[in-house]
């Protein structure tokens, strides 16, 4: 069986469609096919380490048999599930809605289409993280109440979210009109300085005697963006809240998030009849007992929806640590960079076994990666503290190329829609997966092959299998 396979399979792979995107500077070109497409029972998207698969849907019959082999079998199981799914994408950083929005008013509309339309040559991004004020990665650091030095404005009396009709709110209502039902989380850097006690946009706390003001304050926010068409599903009090050396940043320890949140922002999001979701930490996963301090303080919980992560430190694993310790509150996952320049290769390898797999596998709702544009250079940035070499999911030149962040979340977003539900597969001969149920009814099972050699496999579904290969590093999203 396992020779006939590779006999088949060999011959199937020389009718592959070409990639639907390409990296035009380093991808394989692939000479043009005219064929008739298979029939098969399960589709087949795939990604080489070596680029010369670039989310490329296969021409390649997977049908169910009723039949054994020896090969290392993935089972899945619609019967068992797991968490909900609201979706996969990137931030939309102040630097990247400038890129975005200096392209030609065709191109834009491409790209954006590209990115979020659900159609077969976009890859349905269908969840956006925002900052609220300037990020590190905006050209410079602002919120949308500063003042001059000695001065308060208690009353918010100048609170103006001006700065974003440039680039941010514009590409935001094309993405709206693209997909009205895109989520959007927001997250602040910092509170306005004249609020901390070092009046600086590095670094400081937030004054107690400010948090009514700061609750209000994230109130006009919401408000200001939803009379601009776009709605907040959720934000987080504070970006990276133990790293008070970005620019801009502000430290917020646990017990400080959780009075925040109990005294002024809960009650104020409440009393102001908004119900978008609190989100807490926003932070490393090396500290789990950080949301799980907060989530014990119970007039703070009743507030919150959950608690989100990033990966620069800890295991992944620590998001079931917190799910296990309040499992009435949900997990997400908010950021993860690419470190420019990429080892494409590696970098899939890891990001979709790490983050696609191993995220949801650990109960998040959500995966996100970093920036989603970025020049050759890794701009625009803050200075003193932004970063430098954050790769984008594009970078824009002005010509677009695509990079290794934009097939990591493909493989999920083009396949997993809002609504989705994980549910059951089993991980075999380091063959890492996951698998969802959309709302559609269909399956979806991503697969990375962590071996160092091709990898023959089977996919096994209400008793029967389907057999499949992947080379080494190779990314498959099959829908059947």
């Amino acid at each position: 069986m396992k020779s006939i396979y590779n006999i088949c399979f060999a011959a199937s792979m020389l009718f592959a469609a070409c990639a639907c995107r390409k990296n035009t500077t380093t991808a394989t070109q692939q000479p043009p096919v005219s064929t008739e497409p298979v029939k098969t029972e399960v589709d087949f998207w795939l990604t080489k380490g070596d680029q010369s698969q670039l989310l490329s849907k296969q021409n390649i019959a997977l049908n169910f048999a009723e039949t054994t082999n020896a090969n290392p079998t993935i089972e899945v199981d619609p019967n068992t599930t797991f968490q909900g799914i609201d979706g996969f994408g990137y931030t939309l950083t102040g630097g990247s809605a400038s890129l975005i929005n200096a392209l030609p008013a065709a191109e834009k509309d491409k790209l954006l289409n590209e990115l979020f339309a659900s159609a077969d040559d976009a890859i349905a991004v269908n969840y956006i993280r925002i900052s609220i004020g300037a990020s590190d990665l905006s050209s410079h650091a602002f919120t949308y109440n500063d003042l001059a030095n000695g001065e308060t404005d208690e009353n918010l009396s100048k609170f103006s979210i001006a700065k974003e009709q440039t680039d941010l709110i514009p590409i935001l209502k094309k993405i709206v009109a693209i997909n009205p039902a895109i989520k959007i989380l927001g997250s602040p850097w910092t509170a306005p300085a004249w609020m901390k006690t070092n009046k600086s946009f590095i670094g400081g706390n937030l004054k107690p005697e400010y948090y009514q003001v700061y609750a209000k304050y994230l109130v006009k926010y919401i408000q200001a963006m939803k009379a601009e068409g776009i709605t907040i599903d959720a934000i987080t009090p504070q970006n990276e809240p133990l790293h008070p050396g970005n620019n801009p940043s502000m430290y917020m320890d646990a017990t400080e998030q959780a009075n925040f949140i109990k005294t002024a922002l809960g009650p104020i999001f409440k009393s102001s009849g908004i119900d978008t979701k609190i989100i807490i930490y926003d932070h490393n996963a090396d500290k789990p007992e950080y949301p799980i301090t907060v989530l014990n303080d119970a007039e703070a919980k009743k507030y919150i929806d959950g608690s989100a992560f990033h990966l620069y430190a800890g295991p992944i694993s620590a998001l079931t640590q917190v799910h296990n310790a309040h499992p009435d509150k949900n997990i997400y996952f908010t950021e993860q960079w690419v470190g420019g320049p990429s080892n494409f290769g590696e970098d899939l390898k890891w990001h979709v076994s790490t983050l696609i797999v191993g995220a949801t596998r650990n109960w998040s709702r959500n995966v996100l990666e970093w920036n989603l544009a970025a020049d050759p250079n890794y701009n625009p940035h803050t200075d003193q503290g932004g970063c430098t070499s954050c790769l984008g999911a594009i970078t824009i030149a002005p010509a677009i190329t695509r990079n290794v962040a934009y097939y990591v979340i493909g493989h999920a977003s083009k396949f997993v829609q809002t609504g989705s539900v994980r549910i059951a597969s089993n991980i075999t001969n380091n063959l890492q997966n996951v698998a969802f149920k959309t709302p559609s009814g269909k399956k979806v099972l991503i697969v990375c092959n962590n071996n160092n050699n091709e990898t023959i496999f089977n996919i096994k579904y209400n008793g029967k299998i389907v057999t499949t290969a992947l080379d080494k590093g190779a990314v498959a999203t099959y829908v059947w």
